[in-house]
């Protein structure tokens, strides 16, 4: 698994947008808080898919990983906006709208956005494949995902919603977009409708599994442990707010335990590494 991510961040570094302009930094600005690095849990989810069942793919479905990445930064810089967490760091280093300025934060959030369908629709790939790759990160990190867990999180702000509401605030702002990478996957090596299902139905508990480890980080970590801005969800609906410490560390070793169990139910060579993803990202 190791070997591709190394790969994989290698093939990140030569193929990160780079345009002509006498801009002075607006290059520099959409590479930034993409070389600051990050877990590239996403694309790690897709290319562990992709490796458990044609592993000769693998290096053909780095430029659909790689879009899930760039997506994925972008819904980081713009949520990091004045308008919304007002952050100072993010991945290490220090966001965009603080090192730039806002309206530079917002231009290279648009532009990573949508190039990241830029390069699934060049990628090495079929074109029906790659239709069915864009119409599910598009809508999952977009309008019916995304987007609207932003939406409902901004919103609410200062309300306090059920865990019911929690939960799907979570699923759609976090865990839907974790769970169309492993589909993703699935779409690449034709697995059947059925496989893709079940694989994005994990997918969302594992999504919320994340949510909650990070609402505990934010609790619980400083800034330079966790590499972005902490004690920053005091106005926000997160699990442990609405939960408390004790019980959102409970509610997240549960849910590691069923994923671990539901793992077991794919086959063998995916089981394995959803297995090494969750003891390694969810001790």
């Amino acid at each position: 698994m190791s070997d591709f991510l190394r790969e994989f961040e290698l093939f990140l570094e030569a193929n990160l947008p780079k345009v002509d302009s006498f801009h002075p930094f607006y290059n520099d600005a959409l590479k930034k808080m993409v070389l600051a690095g990050g877990k590239r849990f996403r694309p790690l989810l897709l290319l562990s898919v992709v490796n458990a069942y044609e592993p000769l793919l693998v290096k053909n479905a780095f430029w659909v990983a790689l879009g899930v990445e760039l997506l994925h930064t972008y819904s980081l810089i713009h949520d990091d906006l004045p308008a919304m967490d007002d952050a100072d760091l993010r991945r290490g280093e220090t966001t965009l709208h603080k090192a730039y300025d806002e309206v530079t934060a917002i231009l290279a959030g648009d532009a990573l956005n949508t190039h990241s369908f830029y390069l699934i629709a060049n990628a090495p790939l079929s074109d029906e494949v790659k239709i069915k790759l864009i119409k599910e990160l598009s809508y999952h990190g977009g309008v019916g995902g995304m987007v609207l867990g932003q939406a409902i999180d901004c919103y609410f702000e200062n309300q306090t919603l059920t865990l019911e509401e929690l939960k799907f605030l979570h699923i759609h702002k976090t865990a839907k977009l974790i769970a169309s990478s492993l589909k993703m996957g699935a779409i690449i090596v034709s697995l059947d409708k059925n496989k893709q299902d079940e694989l994005f139905e994990f997918g969302e508990k594992l999504g919320l599994l994340f949510q909650i480890q990070d609402d505990i980080i934010d609790a619980t970590k400083d800034e330079k442990e966790a590499g972005k801005t902490t004690s920053n969800d005091g106005d926000k609906n997160s699990f442990v707010n609405l939960m408390g410490l004790e019980n959102a560390i409970v509610e997240r070793d549960s849910l590691a335990d069923e994923l671990r169990d539901r793992a077991e139910g794919f086959d063998e060579a995916l089981s394995q590494v959803l297995v090494e993803i969750i003891e390694k990202y969810f001790k």
